[in-house]
Order: structure tokens, then C-alpha cells, then sequence
């Protein structure tokens, strides 16, 4: 029997704007924070920013401007998938690079391995919880989970499936390329799907037609 798919297509805004705005804001502050965190455990990147690290040895720019262009990218991949960009894709930009830089000021390097394990392990189980909160809020996904929601509409595959095929191909495609993986890549790879379909069940809005009875 094929998994039941979760909606998480944009709803209109005036659909209970507030909370969702609160809950979309929350989601990519933790995001932000989950991804300063696994900068400072020191294991290893997460398989996009191993694969913008490649692209950077390859084409010579800045690590901001390829990270912008692997956004456009994916961006231009959501036509066939007829997803919708909404404020949340915007506000993923701007909020996670804020939050980030933000823990990563706060947030000092650890040198005992016990402490960065548990720190990586936190920041992936993090990770996984506000992708689910973000994306919940149904306000538009950023680039690279707009692609991972879209397929999960289109194919009907579970969201631990599609993203964790999307997380590995990109690290395979960053490994080629160049950039630094470590065990942390590989954990995370492994599972940012089933974290994020997990906590799903629990934060995504339904719309007010799915609570009439």
C-alpha cells in the first residue's frame, strides 16, 4: 500500500496568519541554530554545504554567492513539480543566515569528542524538528525543501524516502566535486528524512476546510 502523503502545499495567508507566521519564524531561528551547532561539533557538513564547498573549489567564488546559486537552481527545478514559492522561501534566506552566524558567535568551538558527538547528534534531531515546524506553517518552503515537498506530492513517495534520496545524491555530487564530508554528513544523510516525516505528523496546518467536520 503506497504512504499517505502529507499536504504541505502554501495555504492563503489570511488563513490564520499570526500563529503561522510565529510557528514559520520559530522553525527557521531553530533551523539556523541546528546548522551553527553542527558547524562547531566539527564532524563533518551538512551534504549541501558539502556540495557548495565543492562547487567553490571548482568555480572560485565565494561560499554565500554558491549557496545562492545552488538555490536558483533548485528554485528552477520546483516548474515541473508546480510547487509555489510563498513568504516562507523569502524568509528562509534572510532568517537562517541571521540565526547562524548568530550561534555561531554565541556558541564556542568544543575540543572533547564526547561533547561534539552529542552536540552533532543535537543538531540533527534540531534539524530535523524545524524543517518539520517551518515547513508546517504552510507559508512556502525555502529552495531545497520546496524540492523535497514537491516530489513527495508528485511521486507519492513518504518524506523520509524522498529526502533522504535527495540528501545522499547530493553528497555524492559534493564528494566528487571536492568538498570535506565526515561522519556527521553521513548521519545526517541518513536521517534528516525520517526525523522530518516524524515530526510532520505533529506540526504541520491543516486548513480550515481539513477541521470542519
Amino acid at each position: 500500500m503506497a504512504p499517505r502523503t502529507i499536504d504541505l502545499s502554501p495555504l492563503p495567508i489570511v488563513d490564520r496568519p499570526l500563529s503561522r507566521l510565529a510557528q514559520l519564524f520559530v522553525g527557521l531561528t531553530l533551523y539556523g541554530t541546528s546548522m551553527g551547532l553542527m558547524v562547531r561539533a566539527q564532524l563533518g557538513l551538512a551534504p549541501w554545504d558539502v556540495l557548495n564547498q565543492g562547487l567553490v573549489r571548482h568555480l572560485g567564488w565565494s561560499f554565500g554567492a554558491v549557496t545562492v546559486l545552488t538555490g536558483v537552481v533548485v528554485l528552477a527545478a520546483w516548474a515541473p513539480l508546480r510547487q509555489r514559492p510563498g513568504i516562507g522561501t523569502v524568509a528562509n534566506v534572510v532568517v537562517l543566515a541571521v540565526s547562524v552566524d548568530t550561534t555561531l558567535a554565541v556558541v564556542p568551538p568544543l575540543v572533547g569528542l564526547p561533547g561534539r558527538i552529542a552536540l552533532l547528534v543535537s543538531a540533527i534531531v534540531l534539524n530535523g524538528f524545524a524543517t518539520a515546524v517551518y515547513v508546517g506553517a504552510r507559508l512556502g518552503p525555502g529552495p531545497r525543501d520546496g524540492l523535497m515537498t514537491g516530489l513527495h506530492a508528485r511521486t507519492g513517495w513518504s518524506v523520509r524516502v524522498v529526502r533522504t534520496t535527495i540528501e545522499a545524491c547530493v553528497l555524492v555530487t559534493g564528494w566528487v566535486l571536492g568538498g570535506t564530508a565526515g561522519v556527521g554528513t553521513v548521519l545526517y544523510a541518513l536521517g534528516i528524512g525520517p526525523l522530518a516525516q516524524l515530526f510532520l505528523r505533529f506540526t504541520t496546518i491543516r486548513s480550515k476546510k481539513d477541521l470542519c467536520p
